[in-house]
């Protein structure tokens, strides 16, 4: 037997191991990272909900106001 015809042979036989796949546990795996990802999201818009709306600041409400009165002034000139 030659040495090329030995390595035929021999990554012959080994195909099967080099043939590996992920099977059920694998699967089992990521299905339950995709549950968990499904409540972790759940339970982070839930959180979000909870957070009250940031109030307008002072400078916010007197910005508003002055162009509220300069849109009041433009409409009695005009």
């Amino acid at each position: 037997m030659t040495l090329p015809a030995a390595a035929l042979t021999s990554s012959a036989g080994n195909s099967t191991m080099n043939n590996v796949e992920p099977g059920l546990l694998g699967f089992l795996v990521v299905a339950a990272l995709g549950v968990a990802l499904v409540f972790l999201l759940r339970s982070m818009n839930k959180q979000l909900r909870k957070i009250p709306p940031p109030e307008e600041s002072q400078e916010a409400q007197e910005a508003q106001a002055g162009t509220a009165d300069a849109e009041a002034e433009r409409a009695k000139r005009g």
